[in-house]
């Protein structure tokens, strides 16, 4: 047997598999979300989403044949296109759908640098903390990693967009960790955010202060409190089993809102009641789940740390989208892995299983 047939023996058909099974389900329910549509755009969504599907999946095989490894050697180049990315948002952006974050190009079809810079920091940080893991406590290295990953963290929250900040955050602290950085050390970071959040708050955009106002106090902005009322209608309604596909009230009648994007997940619970809503929570969490199989399977510390950084933003997106959804996060925009609409977020999701393939692939026998 060859090398090759070796390592694609060692390829997580499972993982691959219920990720086939989640893109799927997102687009039935995208489909459901958007049926009798008017508008082009929402009309558009089921076969872009299509398109981007197939697409993603391409790059998943092609990112599980590449040796990881390999781009070890590229970061400065990587980090560099990562930045650039971010940069051209301000000279040649574009509003998103909600017209609140002007934080996407049209190079012939809309791409979110964020989310392919959300794939680009898991591999750039990978390698820097592998460099540097000897010395993961030295408060020198500790700072290069926070400039690391605050130069384009930055870029992206005065776009702005505070969702994808946060799941920066989210994978500098888990990579941190994962690199064998102190509990304690993760403790002090987490004070001095704490002692940041006055600052952060005044550098917001008023309607993301809106959105955490109206989590505190739902009744103090009438608009945003209706969406998540519809939300908490919908899930509720659907009972056990739910009201059947494309038969749930809420979703048919139009009170929902952003019901293919953010509120996706109340579409599921409302047609496929707690059952359905449950499945979904828990094929996500068996795909992240096989994605840190492959930090424990890795043969060496940056396979390790890409798999930890693609299992964080996996679950923190998953918590934030679903926990917005039952009223216990703010609304960020975050979307549902696999399952919400929007074609650059489910190629990095796709992209981010493949890298984890990849080293899977090549990990310990």
């Amino acid at each position: 047997m060859t090398r090759t047939n070796s390592m694609w023996r060692n390829f997580d058909w499972l993982m691959l598999l219920l990720a086939v099974a989640l893109t799927v389900f997102g687009v039935l329910m995208i489909r459901s979300a958007t049926l009798g549509a008017i508008d082009p755009e929402l009309i558009n969504r089921v076969p872009n989403q299509i398109r981007y599907a197939i697409l993603s999946f391409l790059v998943l095989f092609g990112f599980a044949a590449l040796d990881y490894r390999i781009l070890s050697g590229v970061t400065p180049w990587l980090y560099g296109i990562m930045v650039l990315l971010l940069v051209a948002v301000f000279f040649f952006g574009v509003e998103g759908d909600g017209g609140l974050t002007r934080g996407w190009l049209n190079v012939g079809i809309p791409i979110q640098p964020s989310e392919i810079a959300k794939l680009l920091i898991v591999v750039t940080l990978a390698q820097f903390l592998a460099r540097n893991y000897e010395r993961i406590g030295d408060l020198r290295v500790l700072g290069q990693a926070a400039l690391h990953i605050g130069i384009p963290a930055g870029l992206i929250f005065i776009q702005p967009d505070l969702g994808i900040t946060a799941v920066f955050v989210v994978i500098w602290l888990v990579m941190l960790w994962g690199s064998g950085l102190k509990v304690r050390h993760i403790v002090i970071f987490g004070i001095a955010f704490t002692l940041m959040l006055p600052f952060i708050w005044t550098q917001m955009e008023r309607y993301q202060q809106e959105r955490i106002i109206s989590f505190v106090l739902p009744q103090a902005d009438p608009d945003a409190y209706y969406n998540i009322l519809q939300a908490n209608i919908s899930i509720g309604s659907g009972g056990l089993l739910g009201k059947g596909y494309a038969q749930g009230p809420q979703n048919v009648g139009r009170f929902l809102r952003v019901r293919h994007t953010d509120f996706i997940y109340s579409v599921i619970a409302e047609e496929f009641g707690f059952v359905g809503a449950m499945a979904v929570m828990v094929l996500i969490g068996v795909v992240i789940l096989r994605v840190l199989r492959g930090a424990r399977m890795a043969a060496d510390p940056f396979g390790a740390l890409i798999c930890y950084g693609v299992a964080a933003f996996l679950f923190f997106q998953t918590f934030v989208s679903i926990g917005m959804n039952l009223s216990l996060m703010p609304v960020t925009g975050l979307t549902l892995p696999f399952i919400s609409s929007g074609g650059t977020s489910l190629l990095s999701t796709l992209a981010g299983i493949g890298l984890a393939e990849s080293v899977i692939m090549r990990g310990k026998l």
